[in-house]
């Protein structure tokens, strides 16, 4: 009996010595693969099909952006990171990490084409595009939206590159390579990727993303320049320091570019509100702990919000979507120079009369056309 207990305990020894020494092994081999990309990183010489066409002032142009959600989110889906509160004081929790099967990635990258090519737009932002990634099946999310926009100039910056993440367990995130894409029918002369601040505390800095925006630079008549901005600013930031630091450095580039006289657009998934939406829909939710203000009083001189509040463009995802119960918000849609005349701006939820509300992503593409002036 005594040796059969000393077997015993020795045998569950065994296993926690080599379940420690797995986790040491995991832990030192994430922090040596782990890198941030430096600031200011040229992306220039990795442009895609450049264009030779210049665009004019006065014309009438259309630029269309959405974030795709790397191709997980059907109205089913809801994410382990996210977290909220009911009304009825009923707390609730996402559960997915990794989209439900590789079909389910690729409708929905199909979907999210097709919305943003309906407007055949001049210019297009991406953001949580996947290149190889366990969480969207391998999936190369951009080489699809490429060959759909094969007449544009595009070009990529990664802005979420990890090794193999095992959390959450029951469905681990696993490798990552994401980021943000820009595609042009006109010439591009510039691309340069901007590092963010952002959490560096363990672990939070091996779920964030590499936050960042990329500049690609369009020549217009006159020696001037139209500058889009192409941003995804961080959403899991308690207390907002983060945010604000991003929005301050976002802030001093917008104001030198002003200052050259350029025309200038900031488009993307910002993560706070940007269009005073805060308690503008119909909910079941509490605002969520990740929805900050982003408000013109924290723009610099001479850039206003092109935004629309006629419907929502990101949903809660602590909980699958239905309508008028999740919490819905406004923080995709731009930031234009006031040398730029806004024409119209919409939030799409519908598209050859077809209900496209968040039926391929957690976001709604947002499509401004604009005039320089």
């Amino acid at each position: 009996m005594k040796k059969a207990l000393r077997i015993a305990g020795l045998t569950l020894l065994s296993i926690f010595v080599v379940m420690v020494l797995f986790v040491i092994g995991y832990v030192v081999k994430l922090s040596v693969e782990f890198y941030r990309i430096d600031d200011e990183t040229d992306l220039t010489a990795e442009i895609v099909n450049h264009q030779e066409a210049e665009i004019a002032i006065g014309n009438e142009y259309t630029i269309v952006t959405m974030n795709i959600g790397f191709g997980a989110y059907t109205k089913e889906f809801s994410f382990f990171m996210d977290s909220g509160v009911m009304l009825d004081g009923t707390a609730v929790a996402g559960k997915n990490s990794t989209a439900k099967s590789k079909e389910v990635v690729l409708t929905n990258t199909k979907g999210a084409i097709d919305i943003v090519s309906s407007f055949t737009p001049d210019f297009a932002f991406f953001q949580e595009v996947d290149i190889e990634s366990t969480r969207s099946y391998k999936v190369n999310q951009l080489e699809m939206i490429r060959e759909n926009f094969s007449e544009y100039a595009s070009s990529f910056a990664l802005n979420f590159h990890s090794s193999y993440l095992l959390y959450p367990f029951q469905d681990p995130h696993g490798a990552v390579n994401g980021g943000i894409a820009t595609f042009s029918k006109y010439k591009i002369t510039e691309s340069m990727r901007y590092k963010l601040p952002i959490d560096e505390s363990f672990p939070v800095k091996f779920f964030d993303l590499d936050r960042c925006f990329m500049i690609t630079r369009i020549p217009v008549s006159g020696n001037k320049e139209l500058v889009l901005i192409n941003v995804h600013l961080s959403a899991y930031d308690k207390g907002g320091v983060y945010r604000q630091l991003q929005l301050e450095k976002l802030n001093t580039i917008l104001e030198v570019e002003k200052n050259i006289g350029n025309y200038v657009i900031v488009g993307g998934d910002f993560n706070h509100d940007i269009a005073d939406s805060l308690h503008t829909f119909a909910t079941e939710q509490f605002v969520p702990e990740w929805v900050y203000v982003f408000d013109q009083d924290k723009l610099t001189t001479g850039y206003n919000f092109a935004t629309s509040n006629a419907h929502p463009t990101c949903r809660s995802t602590d909980i699958p979507y239905q309508k008028d119960v999740n919490y819905t918000v406004v923080i995709d849609g731009f930031i234009i120079s006031d040398n730029i005349e806004e024409i119209s701006v919409e939030n799409v939820v519908m598209v050859n009369g077809e209900d496209v509300s968040f039926v391929y992503s957690d976001h709604n593409a947002v499509v401004l056309k604009f005039k320089l002036k």
